[in-house]
C-alpha cells in the first residue's frame, strides 16, 4: 500500500509563524527583559545585578524608606503621565472632528491634497516640532513679545487680566509667560497628534452616507444638530478608539514635557530616563517605572475596549 504524500505547507502558514518569530522578537522577549530586569537590586557604587526583590516597586508606591517614611512622588508622575495624554488626545480627536467633517464636503482632489498634507506633517519629528512651538512661546521672541510690544500686556496689567494669568501659571509680574507651565505642555501634544487624530477620523467619517444627512436636513435638524444626533453616534467607536491610540502614543512622550513642564509636574518618562541614563544608573528601578507604565496604557485600553464594547451592546 502505498503512503499517500503529505499535502504542502501552505506559505500562508509559513507567513503566519514569521509573524509570530518577528513579534515574538521585537516585542515579547524585550518586554520580558525589562520586566526581568524590574526586579534587579541595584549595587552602590557599581551597576547592578539579577535579582529576585520587590524594593523597585516598593519604592515606586510608597518610597525606599517605608514604613518609616512615606512618598507618592512617582505616583504623581504617573497621574501627570495619564494627565498629560488623556487631555492632549481628547482635544485632539475634539477639535480634528469638526475638521474632517467639513473636510469630506470637499472636492475629492481637496481631499487628496488634504490627506497628502498631514501625511507630510508626520514626518517632522516630535524634536523639530517642540523647536518650533519653543520659539513661538519664548519670553524674549515669541507670543509674550508679542503681547508686549503690541500693547496688549499693558491691557491686561489695567484690566486685571495678568492677576488671573498669573494665578493661572502663564504670567509673571511683568508679562505673561507660556512656559514653563501646563497650558503649554497640553498645547504641544495637542498638536503634536492633531495630524494623526485628521488621519484616523477620515476614514470612519467619509463612509457616512451622504442620504442619511441629507435626511436629517429634510426634517428640520440644523448642521450643529445632525452632528450631535446623527453624525457623532455613527462614528462613536472610532472616536474613542482615535482617543485611546492617540492616549497611548502620548504616554510616552519625552521631549515637549522635557521643554514645557515644570520639573514639579514631570511624567514617568522622563524619571525612567533618568533612572536609566542619568546620574543614578539605576536600570532595574527604570524597568519597574517602564513596567508600570505600560500596565497603565494596557488598563485604559481595556476599559475602553470594555466601555465600547458596552455601547455597542446596548443599541
Amino acid at each position: 500500500m502505498t503512503a499517500l504524500p503529505l499535502p504542502a505547507r501552505s506559505p500562508f502558514k509559513r507567513l503566519g509563524l514569521l509573524h509570530v518569530a518577528v513579534i515574538l522578537t521585537l516585542a515579547t522577549i524585550p518586554f520580558l527583559l525589562v520586566f526581568a530586569i524590574s526586579f534587579g537590586h541595584k549595587v552602590e557604587g557599581a551597576a547592578w545585578v539579577w535579582s529576585l526583590e520587590f524594593s523597585n516597586y516598593k519604592r515606586f508606591f510608597v518610597g525606599s524608606d517605608y514604613p518609616d517614611t512615606v512618598s507618592f512622588l512617582y505616583l504623581k508622575y504617573l497621574w501627570y503621565s495619564v494627565w498629560y495624554a488623556l487631555v492632549a488626545a481628547v482635544l485632539a480627536v475634539a477639535t480634528a472632528f469638526p475638521f474632517v467633517w467639513q473636510m469630506i464636503r470637499l472636492s475629492r482632489r481637496a481631499q487628496t491634497l488634504w490627506l497628502v498634507f498631514f501625511l507630510c506633517s508626520l514626518t517632522f519629528s516630535e524634536v523639530f516640532i517642540v523647536m518650533g512651538w519653543d520659539i513661538l512661546m519664548s519670553n524674549r521672541s515669541g507670543l509674550p513679545m508679542l503681547f508686549r510690544e503690541t500693547g496688549i500686556t499693558d491691557w491686561l496689567k489695567a484690566n486685571g487680566g495678568l492677576d488671573l494669568l498669573r494665578e493661572w501659571g502663564l504670567a509673571t509680574p511683568r508679562n505673561v509667560r507660556f512656559k514653563p507651565s501646563q497650558f503649554a505642555t497640553i498645547l504641544t501634544l495637542t498638536y503634536l497628534v492633531w495630524p494623526y487624530a485628521v488621519i484616523l477620523l477620515y476614514p470612519p467619517i467619509s463612509k457616512i452616507e451622504r442620504e442619511v444627512i441629507e435626511a436629517a436636513r429634510t426634517m428640520g435638524a440644523g448642521p450643529l444638530t445632525v452632528m450631535r444626533t446623527v453624525v457623532t453616534p455613527m462614528v462613536r467607536t472610532p472616536l474613542i478608539g482615535a482617543v485611546l491610540l492617540l492616549f497611548v502614543f502620548l504616554l510616552g512622550a519625552y521631549v515637549t514635557i522635557a521643554v514645557f513642564a515644570d520639573p514639579s509636574s514631570h511624567t514617568l518618562s522622563i524619571s525612567v530616563y533618568e533612572a536609566v541614563r542619568g546620574a543614578t544608573l539605576n536600570a532595574p528601578f527604570g524597568a519597574a517605572q517602564a513596567v508600570i507604565l505600560l500596565l497603565t496604557a494596557a488598563g485604559v485600553l481595556v476599559i475602553g475596549q470594555r466601555f465600547m464594547s458596552a455601547k455597542s451592546g446596548g443599541r
